[in-house]
């Protein structure tokens, strides 16, 4: 099976190759990986790669298409695309919604640092808040260059699930 999968403000070309029990063998762009690949919990997984172990939180997002995704370091919001999709993101193109950099707490946690301000310039890949939840830090980084519009939380707050924290212009 072959999908395109945005991750963040990348698309990629995902094919599976195989899947047997805990073995997953893909193609990402070309390259292939193979992997062991167990649920460990409810959305949390853990990946084998090379050796190497990652744990994976995935949060169901608005649709069964979207979903936010938590490593040790980083989060990512991610999307399999198809027809609606493409469709959508062509109808929203240069809209308002397009252009800004809006971050959100994926769910309930902690801010840890806001090691930005109101009216800072930001670049793309630059953190913007350190959120904490689950025992996990994760750095939410701006996606695109911009100066920041809001800062809605301060440090030590504890916050809901879809929360407004930053939006980037």
């Amino acid at each position: 099976m072959s999908y395109e999968v945005k991750v963040n403000n990348r698309t990629a070309q995902v094919d599976l190759l195989q899947w047997e029990g805990a073995y997953v063998h893909i193609k990402v762009d070309g390259k292939e990986y193979k992997l062991d690949f167990e649920k460990v919990g409810k959305g949390i997984f853990s990946l084998i790669h090379n050796n190497t172990s990652y744990n994976i939180e995935l949060i169901p997002g608005e649709n069964v298409k979207k979903y936010t995704i938590n490593t040790h370091k980083n989060t990512f919001e991610a999307e399999v695309i198809d027809a609606e999709a493409k469709y959508r993101a062509s109808r929203l193109k240069g809209s308002e919604e397009d252009a800004e950099n809006t971050i959100t707490a994926p769910i309930p946690g902690k801010i840890v640092r806001i090691p930005v301000e109101t009216g800072q310039k930001v670049t793309a890949g630059q953190t913007i808040v350190v959120f904490s939840a689950m025992k996990m830090e994760s750095e939410f980084k701006a996606k695109k260059d911009g100066v920041v519009k809001e800062v809605n939380v301060k440090e030590g707050q504890n916050v809901e699930a879809k929360k407004v924290l930053v939006v980037v212009e």
